[in-house]
């Protein structure tokens, strides 16, 4: 099967920052027809087309079954760990997420997924009832882990943002105090940690899809287990292009952290920690990878906190 892999997916994958990830990367990369063709022939899936620009961590195709039911093919590198998505989706069965209809077979990275509306998204809504939306879809996710589960905690997740918070207080003496201020956040949250549940990872409004059984569903978890704040912190930090460019950004932000906070029930000063490292760690991780503009927004967005 010969086809161009979306060029989205492509430049995210070149993005990546860990350690030996641009060479795996291009390796995937690669191999990515014959992936696909072995994927589609291994399920009997028939393919539609190839959706594009895509997702930036996975290829997305349009297939259907072999009893004619569409579907949706997700083809990850291992780096994406789609296992991790795969058991997350297992566990949420359909309740507030797409439904898993297959998970990977010998680690090939394969999940079909229930089809969605992949061209409606929560971002199609005003902001307001987007967060409002968000909100009633993203409480659902929050539950128990199963037992012996393999999930990475938030302590874990957090501390993979290390390298990227040291090489900009280091390349720029104006974002220590802001990189400092990050990591006393962390360490304070972390040391009173309240809860350990299942969380989506990655929860924003573009990760929230139309569907036929229910109006809303997420996708594309990166599953962490710990407190719900930390999964709110990133839909705040959703739409901060409009936000930073507001003369009122500052003030419209810090409201966002209390309504979100107020209307889930979460401690207002937890959510605006948890924003506050994931802000900075963005922010870095957008500078390490020479995304100028983007580490702009989120790093002024943080100072506002």
């Amino acid at each position: 099967m010969a086809f161009e892999p979306p060029q989205r997916l492509v430049k995210a994958l070149g993005e990546a920052t860990y350690e030996g990830s641009s060479a795996a990367a291009r390796a995937w990369l690669d191999e990515l027809p014959a992936l696909l063709q072995a994927a589609l022939e291994r399920r009997e899936l028939t393919l539609e087309r190839v959706l594009a620009p895509g997702g930036r961590s996975s290829l997305a195709a349009l297939v259907h079954r072999a009893d004619g039911t569409p579907a949706l093919l997700r083809l990850a590198p291992p780096t994406a760990r789609p296992d991790a998505a795969a058991a997350a989706l297992a566990c949420w069965d359909g309740w507030g997420a797409c439904r898993l209809l297959e998970g990977p077979l010998d680690g090939d990275g394969a999940l079909v997924l229930e089809r969605l509306h992949a061209e409606v998204s929560l971002r199609s809504l005003a902001e307001a009832k987007a967060l409002l939306e968000a909100a009633g879809t993203v409480r659902k996710l929050w539950v128990e882990p199963p037992a012996g589960h393999a999930f990475d905690t938030v302590a874990e997740r957090t501390a993979g943002f290390g390298g990227a918070l040291d090489a900009v207080a280091e390349a720029d003496a104006a974002l220590r105090g802001l990189v400092d201020a990050a990591r006393a956040a962390r360490d304070e949250l972390l040391a009173v940690e309240s809860e350990l549940l299942l969380l989506h990872g990655d929860f924003r409004q573009g990760k929230v899809l139309s569907g036929e059984r229910t109006p809303w569903l997420a996708v594309g978890p990166h599953p962490v287990v710990g407190e719900r704040a930390y999964d709110l912190a990133g839909l705040v930090l959703d739409r901060l292009d409009d936000l930073v460019a507001s003369s009122a950004g500052a003030s419209t932000g810090r409201r966002r952290v209390t309504k979100l906070a107020d209307s889930l029930e979460l401690d207002r000063d937890r959510v605006r920690g948890w924003t506050l490292f994931r802000a900075v760690a963005s922010g870095a991780a957008a500078l390490r990878a020479e995304r100028h503009g983007q580490a702009e927004v989120l790093l002024e967005f943080a100072s506002w906190l």
